[in-house]
């Protein structure tokens, strides 16, 4: 008899990585460029990296939703992170992606300028981040990871958008 298995939640993941931080373990990480900095969240939050593809606009949505996107059936609202960390628009490369992951129990697609690879790092080179990172307000910023000549901004995704910007966000999506 097969059993059906949960996705785990942020504050498993967050659990993870806490409990691997204090016994050095390695972190599974998706690593991925915004404007000139590179970021990083939990391999278990991401459900699927997509090439860009139509993505409708919703009427009346936050700045930072670029609309949402028909995945196999399940509408998914779409999140440009150079708008929500106050960057510039580009213009849309060969390189942007869709990193569908779940944030408080919802499916969010964001993109970003590129992925770059799947990362295993001992969380001993994990440090927590300093008072600002790169303009972030540390809110989102569960710690910053040194690689030899990088350093990786490990995002906290479950803070990433306020509980007002998540209702906004649901509205967005369900609308469309």
């Amino acid at each position: 008899m097969a059993t059906e298995t949960q996705a785990p939640t942020t504050e498993d993941i967050n659990s993870v990585i806490s409990q691997a931080s204090s016994d050095g373990e390695l972190l599974q990480l998706v690593s991925f460029e915004v404007g000139d900095e590179e970021y990083a969240v939990p391999i278990l939050s991401v459900q699927e990296i997509n090439r860009m593809m139509q993505i409708t606009r919703v009427p009346q949505s936050p700045e930072f939703v670029e609309g949402v996107i028909n995945l196999r059936g399940k509408i998914i609202p779409v999140i440009d992170l150079r708008k929500r960390f106050g960057l510039v628009e580009l213009e849309n490369s060969d390189d942007v992606r869709i990193i569908v992951v779940e944030i408080a129990s919802r499916v969010i697609g964001f993109t970003v300028d590129r992925v770059n690879e799947v990362l295993r790092i001992n969380s001993s080179i994990v440090e927590p981040p300093p008072a600002m990172v790169c303009g972030l307000d540390t809110d989102y910023v569960q710690g910053v990871g040194k690689l030899d000549d990088r350093l990786l901004i490990l995002l906290n995704l479950e803070k990433l958008f306020t509980a007002v910007e998540i209702a906004e966000i649901d509205k967005s999506s369900q609308a469309a």
